[in-house]
């Protein structure tokens, strides 16, 4: 009897590792991680982007007290919600900011991390005019909520010369640390009515539903405790369920299916593992609901998987004396549907397995996570399939507390020799944990420890300029800023380009970004530490963009200063374009002065940026045969040369 070894290849659509060495050419593993993240990131809209904020407005139901929060934050710039976690703190106090006026200034959310600042744990350099700042401590350690009440005197001050509002989220479990003299900017809001949520929910995917179909007890007992994000998710079920349904059924028939996904399967699952003695079908019930959906032979190779890794002895039964997989799925009710993808029969039950095990079964968490990435190794499974796997694994870790496991697993798929395809579950997996309220700020905070390490592993940078652009910028931009600025610094070949790319397409999305872009720049030219970022200079730079501030032209001219002492073929067409916004009038005046001043008097180098505006200016001439166009540059350069005159005072000729 022969056996055929070979590769196999599921979904390929691009280049293919087959081997066990590392795949160079990840683009299409990259661009498979962007689209699920993106995918992931329509789904679960993080309201700091305007289009999100709008989104969630028109669904947003007003909680008892938000009129006092209101008056509170319009009169003192500044006001501390509080409340009962799942009553919906930080969409009240995101609401109060996203009412007031954007004629300046922009919302935005305040760094939780320290990263690169002082060890003051809010800084007043990210307070601009008119800004509008979310605070969320609702997470906060007793510490952090201390430390940031020690300093928040300071940063009001600077707050009130900006015009500038501020809303804080408190951590409710902490009351008893707030100071005495901040219950003042505090106002506690209540729980708004869960039903009117829904409904409000519902209207604006045009599901009406009448006041019958939404008084039955069923959904008052759901409604009665579920979290406001929960009421939120079974709207989007209900949502979810008219669609495919098509013309059958009506809401009735919607919402029962809903509820039924929610419906607590604990004490069936319990009863069931408890009957279950044989540590095979056990295994297999948790392979299942792992990977709930998938084909016999995924679930059969995850079962065999976790045996393993759990040291279970095999069955020394010959395996024509065994059960077949039909007999074992139906012993632990599941069946094949005509797809040919297995299922438990029962609603919910593969969630209430999971949630079993990893609650009841602490002691084998650890090795879970071992199996859980000797599952994903196999490159059998779809993109879906593995998608559905990260997400169900996230969620139990980061339920129990172990986001280690999350992180680890980030690294194990990306080190070297590990399989291309693991990059899209990698960028998942730290996504997730991102989007976690209890984990997210350890997760920015890891990342940040990653983008900064010499030892962080190629593909492991590949990941994080992913997840950083695609995942944390939609939250926390300014983070995001900060650690794809530390990858692009210490990043060479196709990896460091990707993360230049990055880096400047952030940092050009938004002029509050730009402005903390060049400030970094200028900080690490000043300091030099940092040769590269006299090039990221060059790539992010925008001539008009903010020039006429003060605080953009310092920067600017320092930066410049530092470029314009490199050889001069690597600036000359950074300045051509520079000197291209000068046709408006408007910008020439600002446009000149950092050139000239980046120059510093320097004769040496002041020559080289005339002989280059002069060859721009002669490459315009044989280019075009426009005599405006001619006489407008003719001009720049006459103004140029006068503005170089004058800093190394040398007085025109006119007036000896």
């Amino acid at each position: 009897m022969s056996e055929t070894i070979g590769s196999y290849v599921n979904e390929a659509h691009g280049s293919v590792h087959s081997g066990t060495g590392p795949q160079f050419n990840l683009s299409f593993h990259l661009r498979a991680a962007e689209a699920r993240l993106r995918e992931r990131a329509g789904r679960r809209r993080l309201a700091i982007a305007k289009g999100d904020r709008i989104h969630l407005d028109q669904r947003f139901v007003a909680p008892p007290r938000l009129q006092r929060a209101r008056e509170e934050l319009r009169r003192s710039r500044t006001v501390l919600v509080d409340g009962l976690p799942g009553s919906g703190r930080r969409t009240a106090a995101l609401m109060l900011l996203h009412e007031l006026s954007e004629s300046r200034g922009s919302l935005h959310e305040l760094p939780d991390t320290a990263d690169d600042r002082t060890a003051s744990p809010l800084d007043t350099q990210d307070i601009n005019d008119g800004d509008r700042l979310l605070l969320d401590l609702s997470e906060a350690d007793e510490s952090r909520y201390v430390a940031v009440q020690q300093v928040l005197s300071d940063f009001r001050s600077s707050l009130l010369g900006h015009d500038a509002h501020l809303a804080v989220v408190l951590p409710h479990h902490l009351g008893y640390l707030l100071q005495s003299d901040l219950r003042r900017f505090t106002v506690e809001i209540g729980r708004p009515s869960a039903k009117r949520v829904l409904a409000r929910h519902l209207r604006c995917e045009d599901i009406v539903p009448s006041a019958e179909e939404l008084s039955g007890r069923k959904l008052a007992d759901y409604l009665s405790q579920a979290p406001l994000r929960d009421v939120a998710e079974l709207a989007d079920r209900i949502k979810h369920g008219r669609n495919t349904a098509g013309t059958e059924g009506g809401f009735s028939d919607w919402l029962s299916a809903s509820l039924d996904r929610q419906q607590d399967q604990s004490a069936r699952v319990a009863a069931d593992t408890a009957t279950e003695q044989g540590g095979r079908r056990r295994a297999l019930m948790l392979s299942l609901a792992m990977f709930h959906g998938t084909t016999p032979g995924a679930v059969l190779q995850a079962t065999n998987a976790l045996l393993n890794v759990l040291s279970h002895p095999p069955d020394p039964a010959p395996r024509l004396d065994r059960a077949d997989l039909h007999a074992e799925f139906g012993g632990i009710g599941a069946e094949t549907g005509p797809d040919g993808r297995v299922r438990f029969r029962r609603t919910g039950y593969d969630s209430a397995v999971r949630e079993h095990f990893w609650t009841f079964m602490p002691d084998i968490r650890r090795q879970l996570r071992d199996w859980f990435r000797a599952c994903l190794a196999e490159p059998a499974l779809t993109q879906p399939d593995r998608s559905q796997g990260v997400a169900r694994f996230a969620e139990q870790s980061l339920r129990t507390g172990r986001p280690e496991d999350l992180a680890w697993l980030a690294q194990q798929w990306t080190q070297r020799g590990a399989r291309a395809h693991l990059v899209a579950d990698a960028a998942q997996a730290l996504a997730l944990g991102l989007d976690d309220d209890r984990h997210g700020r350890s997760f920015r905070q890891q990342i940040y420890e990653w983008a900064k390490s010499a030892e962080t592993s190629t593909g492991l940078r590949e990941v994080l300029i992913v997840v950083c652009s695609e995942a944390m910028a939609r939250s926390h931009p300014d983070q995001a800023l900060v650690r794809l600025h530390h990858l692009a610094r210490r990043t060479q070949g196709p990896t460091g380009v990707r993360a230049r790319e990055a880096l400047s397409r952030l940092a050009r999305s938004d002029h509050r970004l730009y402005r903390q872009m060049l400030d970094r720049l200028a900080a690490g030219i000043t300091h030099k530490q940092w040769t590269a970022d006299i090039d990221l200079f060059l790539a992010v730079t925008e001539p008009v963009w903010l020039v006429g501030s003060r605080r953009v032209r310092e920067s600017l001219i320092v930066c410049w200063n530092a470029a314009l002492r490199r050889p001069v073929d690597t600036w000359s067409s950074s300045v051509c374009q520079w000197l291209d916004a000068c046709a408006d009038h408007r910008h020439r005046g600002c446009v000149l002065e950092v050139l000239v001043a980046a120059c510093a008097a320097d004769s040496r180098v002041s020559g080289q940026l005339y002989r280059v505006s002069l060859g721009w200016q002669r490459t315009d001439a044989r280019q075009h045969t426009d005599a405006r166009q001619a006489e407008v540059r003719e001009d720049i350069v006459g103004c140029l040369l006068r503005q170089i005159n004058a800093a190394q005072g040398i007085e025109p000729y006119e007036h000896p």
